[in-house]
């Protein structure tokens, strides 16, 4: 049996169809709004008239966004990491 959905997703006054499970569909909607959300922003607070350099910058604060996430939780793990070797050394000197 065939569990796959075909939905349509909106993005830049296009529709795209797709064919997907149907777990990611709350997914994919709400990236279509996160898109379309700040298409509009970017058109209106930066004169953008062209979809595509839109979409360009939509694409850029997305990975951005993402990979500044990555950077921070590295520093954070690494932060942690030392803590722990610093709660380490205290306790084996202590021993």
């Amino acid at each position: 049996m065939n569990d796959k959905l075909k939905i349509k997703i909106p993005i830049a006054n296009r529709v795209y169809p797709m064919i997907i499970e149907p777990s990611k569909e709350q997914g994919l909607r709400l990236a279509s709004q996160k898109i379309n959300n700040l298409i509009k922003k970017f058109e209106q607070n930066y004169s953008v008239q062209d979809k595509q350099d839109a979409l360009a910058m939509c694409a850029l604060q997305i990975a951005s966004s993402r990979i500044q996430k990555k950077i921070d939780n590295d520093e954070t793990l690494d932060t942690i990491e030392m803590k722990i070797n610093d709660l380490i050394d205290i306790f084996e000197k202590n021993i």
